[in-house]
């Protein structure tokens, strides 16, 4: 697969990333079951086959779990650590813990930061993650008190660069002015069903500033992809059942599937958008690949992106 740089770093990433929240099959613990832990070993197989080389991840994915599988397979497979390019996040910390009393809450603290790090580094069993990120904002974000963290964690080796996920533009700034290393991606949410990105200034961002855009949910939660148009009520269906029937023929006259073409558009995107493929079906893995091989004109760019909104341009 094609692979770009990670912001201004020497860093490469795939155009698609390979988002690993579920590989362990379920997000509570206790439910994870051998069954499903082989599952999420074949997906990440595949994806390493299939040419992803970018694996998100995040501490609270099934709690750890996601991480200490994925780990497990780069035990078992040494020499694929210098191919792939892994990331994770922290900051959202579960109600309960570490007191019974303690909320579900958003901590950027220098303690946490460095303390959930050092956890992924052991569930994942590598001595450096590639790339850092808080995961969401934290309302009492000290950023000189991030930047510090940030500093010994790169001075440690255990963290080569930072990004963050779901910030608002003045959040980064704000944090970037405080750090002296370069913040590298953002990661938030942008598909054809969810266009926010394109008008909250989050991707004006990322082109001004360098920063990749790693994006979560590119198929809108699998409704872009699915192979077939779904049926429903409420005052969206209308919008939806049409941009449906638009990314359907566009796929159709290409070749290839729906969700090819969902996230064709997104790679269509001058800031070279790195949209995360979640799926664990191996055959599904394999044929998202063939997004970069379409380039949309700017006619199906645009038809697709008028379907979405359900209304004109201004």
């Amino acid at each position: 697969m094609e692979t770009v740089s990670l912001g201004t770093s020497q860093l490469q990433t795939s155009r698609l990333a390979y988002g690993c929240w579920r590989i362990a099959g379920t997000w509570n613990p206790s439910e994870v079951t051998p069954e499903k832990e082989d599952i999420g070993r074949r997906a990440i197989i595949a994806a390493l086959e299939a040419g992803y080389t970018h694996f998100d991840h995040a501490d609270i994915y099934c709690r750890g779990h996601c991480e200490t599988l994925f780990g497990q397979v780069i035990k078992a497979n040494p020499s694929v650590r210098e191919e792939i390019l892994i990331a994770t996040k922290c900051g959202i910390r579960f109600a309960g813990e570490p007191w019974s009393d303690s909320p579900h809450r958003y901590d950027f603290s220098a303690e946490h930061i460095i303390a959930s790090c050092e956890g992924s580094l052991k569930r994942l069993h590598v001595e450096t993650i590639d790339l850092f990120q808080l995961h969401r904002p934290d309302f009492l974000m000290n950023p000189e008190e991030v930047a510090d963290a940030f500093n010994q964690l790169m001075r440690s080796g255990k963290v080569r660069e930072f990004g963050v996920s779901n910030f608002r533009p003045s959040q980064i700034a704000a944090l970037q002015k405080a750090c002296p290393m370069p913040l590298l991606a953002h990661q938030f949410e942008l598909s054809l069903a969810k266009l926010d990105a394109l008008t909250d200034g989050i991707l004006d961002q990322c082109l001004t500033s360098k920063l990749s855009p790693l994006v979560w949910s590119p198929l809108g939660g699998g409704v872009l992809g699915s192979p077939e148009i779904s049926s429903g009520q409420g005052p969206r269906h209308p919008v939806s059942a049409h941009l449906q029937e638009t990314i359907s023929a566009i796929a159709d006259a290409r070749g290839v599937s729906r969700a090819v073409i969902a996230l064709a558009w997104l790679l269509k995107h001058p800031s070279r958008i790195v949209p995360i493929i979640g799926s664990t079906d191996p055959k599904r893995i394999a044929e998202l690949t063939r997004a970069p091989e379409i380039d949309l004109t700017r006619d199906e760019w645009y038809r697709l992106l008028l379907a979405a909104r359900g209304e004109k341009l201004p």
